[in-house]
């Protein structure tokens, strides 16, 4: 599994975009499934930033993790700010992705489709570790 330290802020989006679109090609995925786990990284990766981070004062990194298995491609970010498990919070239903924009809740609409984007996700904390798991599938 290769492992890259990156530090945690904005600027460093474009190398974690760099290093999932890379693994993407590497296990062979489609562009939509690429996209799709690039967009959940990404997604997932600007909350740690933002909220994990920077909204608390902190600073730090993000370990990111990638695994090609023979049957998935597996993406991991760690990091130590503050404890958020994006599962946490109430996504939107249908109803509420049908209403018109001036009436929706603010947030979680990118969290939302991040976690419908990817096979599978799960997230932990570990000794003051957020672990946040991003799985697809690849083909056959």
């Amino acid at each position: 599994m290769a492992s890259h330290s990156i530090p945690a802020n904005l600027a460093a989006l474009s190398a974690i975009r760099h290093l999932v679109t890379e693994a993407c090609i590497e296990a062979g995925l489609d562009g939509s499934a690429t996209y799709r786990l690039t967009l959940a990284v990404d997604e997932i990766a600007t909350n740690i930033i933002t909220h994990g981070y920077q909204e608390q004062g902190m600073t730090g990194d993000i370990v990111i993790s990638i695994e090609k298995m023979d049957d998935k491609l597996t993406v991991i970010l760690e990091d130590t700010g503050v404890a958020y498990d994006p599962r946490a919070r109430n996504m939107p239903t249908a109803e509420d992705l049908d209403k018109p924009l001036s009436e929706r809740d603010i947030g979680g609409l990118g969290i939302y489709l991040a976690l419908q984007g990817v096979d599978r996700f799960d997230y932990q904390r570990c000794e003051q570790v957020n672990r946040n798991i991003l799985e697809v599938e690849r083909p056959r």
